[in-house]
């Protein structure tokens, strides 16, 4: 919905998911490499992998996503190509949404100017997940385990904005904030994205972690 509002601004726009998608298409060496690793189960009647059987696979599993991810190969590469585009083809007073679940914590952010994070309360997130998406009630607790709480994700943000209420007002809320925004970069007083310094100590922590573990 946010991203929806934005657009219609006249922003340009990308999700990174449907963008994961793409790379392991049927004919991919994704698609081959993670269906020998997962079977051909996880495979639709469309010659498609179905995504939603591959994720009851690796939600809430660790070692299974980190597998996922590896057979996927460089999704920053896809990510990142996208915003170097951008940065070569659009025009200075041009806006651009990278749309990414976990921006965050895959380090998106970094070639970013800005990062927005959209949130809501655990109740509300379970019964929109599972409405959304069709999921029982133990998918959806895999998929919330999976990620990291908006309150951790929200000292990495530029801006955080609560979807609790109604549909419009939330419309009505990511508008206000576009247009302040916009004003600030077209009057050169928009701040440098706090998420650089978060990003750069995110990798110091997991690199300690790496040390300890290995010793």
């Amino acid at each position: 919905t946010a991203c929806e509002v934005i657009v219609a601004q006249g922003a340009h726009h990308c999700d990174a998911d449907r963008l994961v998608h793409r790379l392991y298409d049927p004919g991919t060496d994704a698609f081959d490499r993670i269906v020998t690793i997962f079977g051909n189960e996880i495979v639709g009647d469309d010659g498609y992998i179905d995504r939603r059987i591959l994720g009851g696979k690796v939600f809430g599993k660790p070692e299974e996503m980190n597998k996922l991810t590896t057979a996927i190969g460089s999704i920053s590469d896809a990510v990142k190509g996208v915003v170097d585009e951008w940065r070569e083809t659009l025009g200075p007073d041009d806006v651009a949404l990278m749309e990414a679940v976990n921006l965050i914590e895959a380090g998106y952010g970094q070639w970013c100017d800005q990062v927005w994070l959209f949130a809501c309360d655990e109740d509300i997130a379970r019964q929109r997940l599972a409405a959304r998406n069709q999921l029982s009630t133990e998918e959806v607790e895999k998929r919330l385990a999976s990620q990291r709480s908006w309150e951790d994700r929200a000292i990495a943000s530029d801006i955080v904005m609560m979807n609790n209420g109604t549909e419009d007002d939330f419309k009505r809320q990511v508008r206000n904030q576009y247009r302040s925004i916009i004003h600030l970069a077209q009057a050169g007083e928009l701040e440098t994205s706090k998420y650089n310094d978060w990003w750069k100590e995110y990798v110091r922590e997991r690199e300690a972690q790496k040390t300890e573990s290995s010793d």
